[in-house]
């Protein structure tokens, strides 16, 4: 993975040198490695004296209520359960070069949102994006491939997605057969939805691990 991060680092700096403001797309299925690699890949940049901030998507899912109100809370995670066209007019903002745009965060161990988690000042000129939709070709996500400067897509494979998301379940207490009934009922579909469904990104990595 290190030479991964250090080539698109690279790539991303090439793009940055006579613009104000880079945008990256970090997308792939749940399950792929998206947090780790966008993290990884925002530290390698400042190691290397850049202004670089990662934005997560997570902070757009619904609450539990309002899934809970609509019935569709077994299948959080899934497209419909995020606040797309919220997510779109934070991606437009932050192409504008807004300053003290207010960022969410998601508090995976409480299961919620947390509005304005942190600000995007307008000095931080590279923003790696990243989320399981981000390049999903249908509206309204479709609306945000123009918006990045370079997209970078994580698929290390089915097996490895599914034994993850296994793995995500259990490191919740669950037992051997809940982790497998939930993750097959929905993260293992939502998935498929993704790699089925998205866009071509500028940069695909397949590497299992």
């Amino acid at each position: 993975m290190n030479r991964d991060i250090s080539n698109i680092a690279q790539a991303i700096q090439n793009k940055a040198k006579n613009a104000d403001r880079v945008i990256v797309a970090v997308a792939g299925p749940p399950g792929a490695g998206k947090s780790t690699f966008a993290e990884a890949l925002t530290g390698k940049l400042r190691a290397q004296g850049e202004r670089a901030v990662t934005v997560p998507m997570d902070g757009f899912h619904y609450d539990n209520a309002i899934l809970d109100a609509e019935g569709i809370r077994p299948r959080k995670g899934a497209p419909f359960t995020f606040d797309a066209a919220g997510f779109l007019s934070l991606l437009k903002r932050l192409r504008a070069g807004e300053d003290r745009v207010a960022i969410p965060a998601f508090d995976r161990r409480r299961d919620i949102s947390i509005n304005c988690a942190w600000l995007a000042g307008i000095d931080d000129r590279i923003l790696v994006v990243e989320g399981n939709y981000l390049l999903l070709d249908e509206e309204p996500w479709s609306q945000m491939l123009p918006l990045f400067d370079l997209t970078v897509f994580l698929n290390p494979g089915m097996e490895t997605l599914k034994r993850r998301l296994i793995d995500r379940w259990l490191g919740h207490d669950h037992t051997r057969e809940q982790a497998e009934r939930r993750a097959m009922e929905n993260d293992i579909p939502n998935a498929q939805y993704v790699l089925d469904n998205s866009a071509d990104a500028d940069i695909v990595l397949t590497r299992e691990g």
